[in-house]
């Protein structure tokens, strides 16, 4: 079984409820986004489902998530001026010169965006720009939790077969 990077969500037990939802995201982020770490290029590109996942595409996907929640969301600007593509699906599709670092280093800086777009925010106020409607921040921490929670899962088990061939 491969281990990811220790958890520091003990640290925010007597944090307020917005500081410990915080610092669950960010735990998965990193865990996510370290799943790249000591894999080489052809590892992180392999697929090892019938879908298009792989490790590679599950980070890139997970910066997609970033830009969808915390900047279509946020600033109701569209997904064509983020730049971003217009299903998820499509967040997986690896270009030629996505490398390592350069999906690594892509979701750091869009999970740091997704930092200063809520930091004057608070857990009840509301983000108008998602395409279900208006939904409080909460939610969206929650949802987004839930989704790299389940990444981080997928990640584990892609790299314990991809580190066991």
């Amino acid at each position: 079984m491969t281990s990811f990077p220790g958890t520091f969500a003990h640290d925010v037990i007597d944090q307020p409820a917005q500081a410990q939802i915080e610092a669950f995201i960010d735990e998965h982020r990193r865990a996510l986004n370290s799943c790249l770490d000591g894999m080489t290029e052809e590892q992180a590109r392999r697929s090892l489902v019938p879908s298009r996942t792989t490790l590679l595409g599950l980070v890139k996907h997970a910066t997609f998530v970033e830009k969808v929640w915390f900047d279509e969301a946020v600033t109701c600007r569209p997904r064509s001026e983020i730049g971003i593509p217009a299903t998820p699906d499509e967040s997986f599709i690896l270009d030629d010169d996505d490398t390592i670092a350069s999906i690594q280093r892509a979701h750091r800086e869009a999970c740091e965006a997704s930092h200063r777009a809520t930091a004057s925010l608070g857990l009840d106020d509301v983000l108008r720009g998602n395409r279900r409607g208006p939904l409080p921040l909460r939610w969206v921490y929650l949802h987004v939790l839930r989704e790299l929670a389940q990444h981080c899962g997928h990640a584990e088990i892609l790299r314990e077969q991809l580190l066991a061939e």
